[in-house]
């Protein structure tokens, strides 16, 4: 079936009313449900690709709340970072006055993007405490390793829990900064929970000597502290499925004993440019800045929207301008007046049957009323 700008949709599909299918499966929420979605580093500007991920976590925040249960969301600044540290010293700046310019930005942006703040928004340097208990309980739970000053936690096995071979998880885990040619590791897999700090790093003491956290367990930290051992799902972009996430979830389990960390995990489809993927170190980016100067905030976040939260996907210039049509069919059918609430329940099934965007907008703008008002509030395009 065509939406009303031409594309194909499927026809929504949900679980009972009221429960919410969510990667492929219902998923019984607790109460409050919780939400972790992993934030940025903030060393530069928001990109598109950035975007994407923290604008369908919003909306799957307000779908929850369609069932009548609260969501608590989590959503870190990783403000301990060596990238972080570096970008900061080519500016002459220290690592966390330069981090909270940059989270000044990023906070514009998502605003202008109608994206809700969080319920949380712990950043990594006032959790390290909670970084040198994690690897204390890994340490006493044999899942970690102290060496020369470092922490490690033992990952050896855990390429395989997500079906990726070796040379597979080796790429991964060099192109995002681990290092798995490190040394005193006793396996390229093993990752820091904490890495002894040299000269112009962050330091903070530790019962191991100076250092700063590793990435992985900084999100396992902020997780435990804000939310406890178990989220009902965790979020945030593709390239964060290995190694972050599966680091993430093993460190909080190996020290709960609790299992899984995370219910259900979405990972947003990556937006591409060019044919390759969006990304800061390579400078392959449609900043968020630039298109709001084009379209309001609601077009740009409807454009992220009107598609599989899965899916990943070319960025064109074209895409804005349909977006921009696109909201105002939208809102003129929510200008109708009239109550279906036949339309008013197939929109909210759409949504509760996986975030189907797609099929609750041709739903909405084909019945208007009361179903595009349900739509346009949950959605935050107003």
């Amino acid at each position: 079936m065509s939406g009303p700008t031409g594309h194909t949709v499927p026809e929504p599909s949900s679980g009972p009313s009221g429960t919410l299918v969510l990667a492929g499966a219902p998923l019984p929420l607790t109460v409050p449900a919780r939400i972790y979605s992993c934030g940025i580093t903030p060393y530069d500007v928001t990109h598109l690709g950035h975007a994407s991920a923290f604008v369908w976590t919003d909306v799957l925040r307000q779908v929850i709340r369609l069932t009548g249960i609260d969501a608590v969301l989590t959503r870190n600044v990783t403000d301990v970072d060596d990238v972080l540290t570096r970008a900061a010293a080519e500016r002459g700046r220290s690592y966390d006055e330069f981090g909270l310019i940059q989270e000044y930005w990023f906070d514009r942006d998502m605003a202008a993007l109608h994206v809700r703040p969080p319920t949380h928004a712990p950043h990594a340097r006032h959790h390290v405490e909670h970084v040198v208990r994690l690897a204390s309980a890994l340490l006493a739970t044999g899942a970690a390793y102290e060496r020369d000053g470092h922490v490690f936690f033992r990952g050896a096995h855990l390429p395989d829990t997500v079906g990726l071979s070796r040379d597979e998880a080796l790429a991964l885990s060099t192109e995002y900064g681990d290092r798995p040619d490190d040394p005193l590791r006793d396996d390229p897999f093993d990752v820091a929970v904490w890495q002894r700090s040299g000269p112009g790093d962050p330091a903070w003491p530790s019962p191991w000597g100076p250092g700063r956290p590793g990435w992985h367990a900084e999100c396992a930290a902020m997780a435990l502290a804000t939310l406890g051992g178990v989220v009902d799902v965790l979020t945030g972009g593709a390239d964060l499925a290995f190694p972050h996430h599966v680091y993430q979830a093993a460190m909080v389990e190996a020290a709960t004993g609790a299992a899984p960390f995370a219910r259900r995990q979405v990972h947003v489809g990556t937006v591409c440019l060019d044919g390759a993927k969006m990304a800061k170190s390579t400078g392959n980016l449609v900043l968020v800045g630039d298109l709001l100067r084009d379209a309001p905030g609601a077009a740009v976040r409807l454009m992220l929207l009107d598609r599989r939260w899965d899916q990943a996907w070319e960025y064109r210039p074209g895409a804005l301008a349909d977006a921009t049509a696109l909201l105002e069919e939208l809102y003129g059918a929510g200008g109708t007046p009239g109550t279906s609430e036949a339309a008013v329940e197939r929109v909210r099934a759409a949504l509760l049957g996986d975030l189907d965007v797609p099929s609750a907008v041709r739903i909405a703008v084909e019945s208007g009323g009361d179903a595009a008002r349900l739509l346009i509030r949950t959605l935050a395009l107003h």
